[in-house]
């Protein structure tokens, strides 16, 4: 691949491939892509050592847009597919985009164990709360009651909240953005890209074809988000007049600052080394505080999987010699069979 503007520099036009960017119009993936394309260069890692996986669905046409290597894989296998990469390849930068019918559907055991496993991945979960490719099934993260062709009556099921899930799989990494917040988002992406270790966001998208409006409550009212920043109390509103305390059993509330006080509200820790604080913001939503928290909800370190393997590796090169498969292979319990 040729590198760079001239000077040496990439520039989000060099991430820009010459495919046809075959979306809806409308679609929340465009702003995705434009803002992954920004973040890119500033990664300073050259093309060829980036990689974008998917699985299928809407989101999975990522890797054709991306002037990156990528593969194109198959439906929920784009985390296992990934990890196998990864820990064949600690030299690469991999990327997963995904869709919540692919990740959390069909793709949902490979999606937590390489969450816990802590695989170096970056995980994007374009969320639409709706199968978009296939023409607007209802999804895991679908509301109960949510009418489309497959439930015409509303569906039974109740929704998966993809933070919660990443947070309960022992993520070490954990965010929320919207498409529309470009700035915001760019900021996201920048955390997760610096994160040793499997990165896990949330980015809401709107699908305007089948699902027309899911998130306006929160992507038309900047009042209605709850923007988490580490060190800082968390406030909201249109003059932070709204704020987040945990209650004595260790859930969160919004309350009203003039009723408690700033001092009685949850200053943000996303470097807690448990993950308490974290799940209990990921279960405020629109339903339950009438707004929605985005931003980096966790983010703490502990031991990368592909370190671990490559030590691993190591250890048994030096007590076995290196290169000695045969020794390997009679190790432990062996039988003849004659």
């Amino acid at each position: 691949m040729s590198e760079g503007n001239g000077n040496g520099a990439l520039t989000a036009k060099d991430f820009k491939t010459d495919q046809e960017v075959r979306w809806c119009p409308g679609c929340g993936d465009y702003a995705i892509l434009a803002s992954v394309q920004t973040v890119m260069p500033e990664l300073g890692i050259p093309r060829e050592k980036i990689v974008f996986i998917s699985g299928i669905g809407c989101a999975a046409r990522f890797p054709y847009y991306m002037q990156t290597y990528g593969m194109h894989s198959i439906h929920g296998r784009a985390p296992a597919i990934a990890t196998g990469l990864s820990t064949s390849r600690p030299d690469l930068s991999v990327w997963v985009a995904t869709g919540d019918g692919d990740a959390l559907s069909i793709g949902g055991n490979h999606l937590i164990h390489a969450l816990r496993r802590n695989v170096n991945l970056k995980i994007l979960l374009f969320n639409n709360q709706i199968y978009g490719l296939t023409k607007g099934q209802y999804s895991p993260t679908s509301e109960l009651g949510k009418v489309t062709k497959s439930t015409p009556m509303g569906s039974l099921d109740w929704p998966f909240n993809p933070l919660s899930v990443a947070i309960g799989a022992e993520a070490d990494f954990v965010a929320r953005a919207i498409d529309t917040d470009r700035k915001h988002l760019t900021e996201v992406l920048r955390a997760a890209a610096a994160h040793r270790g499997a990165a896990f966001v949330e980015i809401y998208q709107n699908c305007n074809i089948f699902n027309d409006g899911a998130f306006d409550y929160v992507r038309d009212d900047e009042a209605n988000r709850i923007y988490l920043e580490h060190g800082k109390p968390i406030r909201f509103g249109a003059d932070g007049e709204k704020g987040v305390r945990l209650l004595p059993d260790g859930s969160a509330e919004v309350v009203q600052v003039a009723d408690v006080g700033e001092d009685a509200l949850m200053v943000h820790d996303a470097h807690h080394k448990q993950p308490s604080q974290a799940f209990a913001l990921s279960r405020l939503t629109n339903a339950t505080a009438g707004a929605v928290p985005v931003g980096v909800f966790r983010d703490v370190q502990r031991p990368v999987y592909d370190e671990l393997m490559a030590e691993q590796l190591d250890r048994a090169v030096e007590a076995k010699g290196e290169g000695d498969l045969e020794t390997l292979l009679h190790s432990g319990d062996t039988w003849v069979i004659s």
